[in-house]
């Protein structure tokens, strides 16, 4: 883990890494070609999936903001719980359940990231996590607007 941080310091650097560039990690493939007469057959490269910020800086700004919203969200919500428990209100009941929904949404989407493959189930995937949130969302609304609210139901839980 370490030497792939070490490895992603250079990448932001401009100095590319040997092991994780796409030219390393190709394999040659003989593809047969339509026009037999000019050249039958031809060398394509197979590319094997890595993913763009081990190798290109491009959009290394863009994961940069996302990385860094990530983690601002994440202490937003280490701050807004000692606030939800000290003052309760409609305003933080409603903070909460948007920041929950959002970072629960980037988790999975992370998740997914990783492990699912292929662009119909990719597709699939996302409106899947997309529709997950919105639901997340709009019922966490609902249990504030129609019930107790977020922060008193966990202090309702908590003196159980």
């Amino acid at each position: 883990m370490a030497s792939l941080i070490f490895l992603s310091t250079f990448c932001q650097r401009g100095i590319r890494p040997v092991l994780l560039c796409h030219t390393h990690l190709s394999r040659g493939l003989v593809a047969y070609q339509k026009n037999r007469d000019i050249e039958p057959f031809h060398l394509a490269a197979g590319r094997i999936h890595t993913t763009s910020a081990h190798c290109t800086v491009s959009s290394s700004r863009a994961a940069s903001k996302h990385w860094t919203g990530e983690r601002v969200l994440s202490i937003v919500l280490l701050g807004m719980a000692p606030a939800a428990y000290l003052c309760p209100s409609p305003l933080l009941d409603y903070s909460i359940a948007a920041a929950l929904t959002l970072h629960g949404h980037w988790g999975i989407g992370q998740v997914l990231t990783d492990y699912v493959h292929g662009d119909a189930k990719v597709k699939l995937a996302k409106a899947g996590v997309l529709l997950l949130s919105t639901a997340t969302f709009f019922g966490l609304c609902y249990f504030n607007y129609h019930d107790v609210g977020l922060c008193k139901a966990v202090t309702m839980l908590w003196q159980i």
